[in-house]
């Protein structure tokens, strides 16, 4: 029970596999475990990393269903006792040629990248371990939309005062204007994605200052962090970054040692922490 455990979410390819890929290679002492919603790419992917010499262990999971979650915090609790490291880096982004409404991508794209992630923390932060690290997946495309706001908006999601449910709330206002199609008018940019990664930023933010004062003298740490423009689905193969390049920084945080009192509740990008 006392074997250290990582978590990665949506791991099958991409960024995810490249993070399962480098834990391994970096030495974690313990198992990881790479998740995915498709079983037989799971699968495949974590038999890709053991055929490697490396100890990575499948588990489905798919962020947009709360049940899916708590399946998965069951698994940990009976086999690990807890978790050690959280990377969150499940998401989706429409392409810019993508023809469903605005409305239905704004929907779409926040109950993935935002709700998703927020369910999987809610199933999974009980069992954090003392020193135990997150990583939520954000973007520099979230500082960009956050620009994009009006300055009452920009307000709102910088407040150091602003709870989960506040955050929640401006998500869902989000998603409500896009629908109606006044959301520009409103003062949201014009990007569901860069909506979404707002929500992620902020989200670790909020948990950082939770974690901090629930369970002070613990050593958590959570941060957010870009991985860079990375060659993957959804990036396309132009991006600069190969995926193993854009694993560094989330890594980097995943990985940071025992006793590490920052970065926390930060923005991080190539392994610098970044005004938000």
């Amino acid at each position: 029970m006392s074997k250290k455990v990582a978590v990665v979410t949506g791991a099958n390819k991409g960024i995810g596999f490249a993070i399962v890929k480098g834990l391994c290679e970096a030495g974690f002492a313990g198992d990881v475990i790479l998740t995915a919603r498709n079983e037989q790419l799971g699968r495949e992917a974590a038999e890709k990393v053991r055929s490697a010499g490396h100890h990575a262990v499948f588990h489905k999971l798919d962020i947009t269903n709360q049940s899916s979650a708590l399946e998965l915090q069951k698994f940990l609790k009976e086999n690990y006792g807890g978790l050690d490291v959280l990377i969150n880096n499940a998401g989706i982004a429409y392409k810019s040629n993508a023809t469903e409404p605005f409305g239905e991508q704004a929907e779409v794209t926040i109950h993935t990248n935002f709700w998703g992630t927020l369910w999987v923390c809610h199933a999974l932060f009980p069992l954090l371990k003392p020193n135990a690290r997150v990583v939520n997946m954000s973007s520099f495309v979230s500082k960009w939309s956050l620009a994009k706001c009006s300055p009452e908006l920009q307000a709102k999601f910088r407040d150091p005062a602003l709870s989960e449910e506040g955050l929640c709330s401006l998500m869902d206002e989000f998603v409500a204007a896009a629908q109606r199609g006044d959301h520009e008018s409103k003062g949201w940019p014009n990007t569901a994605y860069g909506t979404s990664k707002i929500g992620v930023t902020v989200l670790s933010m909020i948990q950082a200052r939770a974690l901090t004062k629930a369970r002070a003298g613990d050593g958590i740490l959570v941060n957010a962090c870009c991985p860079g423009w990375v060659r993957t689905d959804m990036a396309g193969p132009n991006a600069t970054k190969s995926p193993e390049e854009g694993a560094e920084t989330p890594m980097y945080l995943a990985l940071l040692p025992e006793g590490a009192k920052e970065p926390h509740g930060c923005f991080v990008s190539e392994k610098t922490v970044e005004e938000w």
